[in-house]
């Protein structure tokens, strides 16, 4: 049986997806979450959210990610990252996940990836989970009404939780499964309910398919000055560095949260919603992401709340430091209504160093840029990835290494170019440790780095007084108006100089063994640039 707002031109069973049971195509929010209600998966809250909980997978699962090994891309995946399925694996992991499916009641979402239609994807999302649909459909794009009357996908992700994988038989690591296959233009997902799955896949195919057209992908953020989308900036980083709360500048009109192109006609955003984390969140420090969390179709993943007043908990942890809460931009007042911005003029690194070693801020050149971008230096913060329980030194190249199925140089010669073309200025930011290593120091304060960044983008930072960095070459200020002097002193911070000046060392080497892989791929420059 089908049902649904508009059952679309093309349905299920034109792809040949058959024997199913109800099908729901296209529900909007109050549909999807009385149907998450009625079938026992989450509970409304204040105001008319969404609580729910994913179950032992509360976040991405990195190692059982596949990329199907067709003739088609076989040439161009950076295999040493993504881990292969033979297409024949693929094949009966399709066809026992249709056999599984066949009775069950589905959820599909028509959507699109990208702002930008000369770019945009046209996705379909097919959950088990009728709050997998809600979540969807405000992370990516809803088309006009009008629109999915001809809506034909471009891709198609099945999300099926209550499958478990074979790994004998279907090829993969575990029960659990994230399989892409780009020749047939399906993703299937099995054993997690956690939901950032579908939208990190989306993600995946944009950082495959765009670098042909010559559109770089960014996992960043983006926002722009009021009434001048020419001076837009981005903040690449990985969760927990600070992307979603530094983008959310009240002075700014921001683009997105997350995931953003950069085409020859400017910056556009892949999504339509964001995906924030609520771990100590509050009003006064962070109040319109704040709001969003008892507002009307929110989800909120894995947060703990009294089960009489239904009031949030937003320092309980014991579910996971990964709690999140999931909504569409518009739920922010100084959000774009376009998702478009102009090409960068400010592109900011964000790091969240658990050493304790990089100042909060530093200027790059284009070279520094490429050497930084590359290295893709931070912490992995708890809740993250499964079994992550304190923050973890990684490098994650391009500042998003598990979601690059191309080689990082193919991004990086991408970036490079496009920062020759525009002249961005380019910065690293560090949001983790000051005064020591995570466990001695603390975080760095986020009145500093707000009135950093604040510098930078207007262009204050410019006219300061810089030292060199005598670890990694890169200009650093040595005074800034509301900032306090010593902090922008790594060094001074520590109360033992000789125990920084060794951690700084052990870094410095870390990085340089780290990028020792990418220098026989990299130009003259960016290798000068590598250290001092």
């Amino acid at each position: 049986m089908t049902i649904g707002r508009v059952n679309p031109a093309q349905k299920l069973e034109d792809q040949g997806i058959t024997g199913l049971g109800t099908v729901h195509y296209n529900l909007i929010e109050p549909a999807l979450m009385n149907a998450a209600v009625t079938r026992g998966e989450g509970q409304i809250g204040k105001g008319g959210a969404f609580l729910t909980t994913t179950g032992v997978y509360t976040g991405r699962s990195p190692k059982d990610k596949h990329v199907v090994r067709t003739p088609g891309v076989e040439g161009n995946i950076w295999w040493e990252n993504n881990t292969a399925m033979e297409p024949e694996a693929f094949d009966r992991l399709y066809s026992d996940m249709l056999e599984h499916m066949k009775g069950r009641e589905y959820f599909v979402q028509d959507l699109y990836a990208g702002a930008d239609a000369t770019h945009r994807l046209d996705v379909r999302v097919v959950t088990e989970l009728a709050w997998h649909g809600l979540f969807i459909r405000h992370l990516l794009r809803r088309p006009e009404r009008a629109e999915l009357d001809s809506f034909a996908p471009d891709f198609t992700i099945i999300n099926c939780p209550s499958f478990k994988a074979d790994p004998a038989k279907h090829g993969c690591r575990s029960e659990t499964v994230i399989a892409l296959n780009f020749e047939r233009k399906l993703i299937l997902i099995a054993n997690t309910e956690y939901a950032g799955e579908n939208k990190k896949s989306v993600f995946t195919l944009l950082n495959y398919i765009l670098p042909e057209k010559g559109v770089m992908p960014m996992h960043c953020s983006a926002n722009h000055a009021v009434g001048n989308p020419v001076d837009t900036a981005v903040f690449f980083g990985l969760s927990g560095t600070g992307k979603t709360t530094l983008s959310a500048d009240p002075s700014r009109i921001l683009i997105g949260d997350d995931e953003h192109g950069w085409s020859d006609r400017g910056t556009f955003n892949f999504e339509g919603g964001c995906y924030a984390k609520t771990i100590n969140l509050s009003a006064e420090a962070e109040p319109e992401i704040f709001a969003t969390t008892s507002r009307f179709g929110t989800v909120i993943e894995n947060m703990v709340f009294d089960p009489e007043t239904l009031d949030l908990d937003f320092d309980d942890d014991s579910l996971t430091a990964n709690m999140r809460c999931a909504y569409p931009l518009e739920a922010i007042s100084n959000a774009s209504d376009t998702g478009l911005g102009g090409f960068p003029k400010n592109i900011i690194m964000l790091t969240c160093d658990a050493f304790g070693v990089l100042p909060p801020i530093a200027k790059l050149t284009p070279a520094q840029a490429m050497y930084h971008f590359l290295s893709g230096f931070t912490s992995k913060v708890a809740g993250t990835e499964r079994g992550v329980t304190e923050p973890q030194p990684t490098f994650s190249t391009c500042f998003g290494a598990p979601f690059m199925p191309r080689r990082p140089e193919v991004y990086g010669k991408l970036l490079q170019q496009k920062i020759a073309k525009h002249g961005a200025s380019c910065w690293l930011v560090n949001t983790g440790w000051t005064g020591g290593a995570y466990g001695t120091g603390k975080r760095m304060p986020i009145k500093a780095t707000r009135a950093l960044l604040t510098a930078a983008l207007d262009g204050t930072l410019d006219a300061a007084q810089f030292r060199k960095d005598p670890n990694f070459g890169f200009e650093v200020p040595v005074a800034v108006p509301g900032v306090d002097a010593k902090l922008l002193d790594p060094r001074s911070t520590w109360t033992d100089a000789a125990a920084y000046d060794a951690q700084a060392a052990k870094l410095v080497s870390m990085f340089a063994d780290n990028f020792a892989q990418y220098v026989p791929h990299i130009d003259a420059d960016v290798k000068a640039a590598a250290i001092g």
